[in-house]
């Protein structure tokens, strides 16, 4: 039997303390896997639905096989996880900022790090996302799938230095990275934002703001995220 609480994981980091730490829940029956930035919660292995949805979504609007994919943001890694369940990706680059989370996972201390660390096709990057994004890309570097779980929202953020992704000019800077009928798909804790689908709307040709609904334990009650997922670039 687990025990009730453990910190697995505490570091320093740019942004902060970041914590990774495991729970007994006896009234679920189960380990809970959480991460603390500071006193803030930033995520919980009890909510994984829409970050496994961001995967699957993102995936099903591009065709073809062989396809290369990056994710902004690993976290508790059940969008990458996911992302590795569909046999047409032929590798999958994870960006994150914190090199704490990376080394959580190439200890293996979370329930997915296994399947991902072991995965030929999964390459671990530390690095600032929004600035690979900024960033022009190389014509032999571009991408099938952007797929991206930093922020609680385009306008709830961990660091105003992302603000600029979530603008018109942002979102350019990102399809830029994507191959010819890519696709771009977003993870959001707010329900659907007029605005900001408007702004996807201006750079993609198809836009849908995926509402994903779930049990919630805690509540008793349904919770919900939103998936926004782009695609058809047609002014990179």
């Amino acid at each position: 039997m687990s025990l009730r609480f453990e910190e697995l994981a505490w570091q320093e980091t740019p942004l902060g303390e970041v914590s990774l730490r495991r729970r007994r829940d006896p009234a679920l029956d189960v380990d809970i896997y959480e991460v603390k930035l500071g006193d803030e919660f930033l995520m919980s292995s009890l909510f994984p639905v829409a970050e496994i949805e961001l995967a699957h979504l993102g995936l099903a609007a591009v065709t073809g096989d062989a396809l290369t994919v990056v994710i902004g943001g690993l976290g508790l890694g059940y969008t990458a996880e996911a992302v590795l369940t569909h046999d047409r990706v032929a590798s999958m680059t994870v960006v994150d900022a914190l090199d704490a989370v990376i080394d959580w996972h190439q200890r293996e201390l979370l329930p997915v790090s296994t399947p991902i660390v072991t995965d030929a096709r999964t390459r671990l990057v530390h690095d600032d996302f929004f600035a690979l994004m900024r960033r022009p890309p190389a014509s032999d570097s571009l991408f099938d799938a952007i797929l991206v779980d930093i922020d609680h929202s385009p306008r709830h953020l961990l660091n105003e230095n992302s603000a600029g992704f979530y603008t018109a000019s942002g979102i350019r800077q990102a399809a830029a990275h994507l191959e010819p009928g890519g696709a771009f798909a977003l993870w959001s804790d707010d329900p659907p934002d007029d605005a900001y689908a408007a702004l996807l709307g201006d750079v993609f040709h198809t836009v849908e703001a995926h509402v994903v609904s779930f049990a919630n334990p805690l509540t008793g009650g349904t919770s919900s995220n939103t998936v926004y997922v782009a695609s058809n670039v047609v002014r990179p």
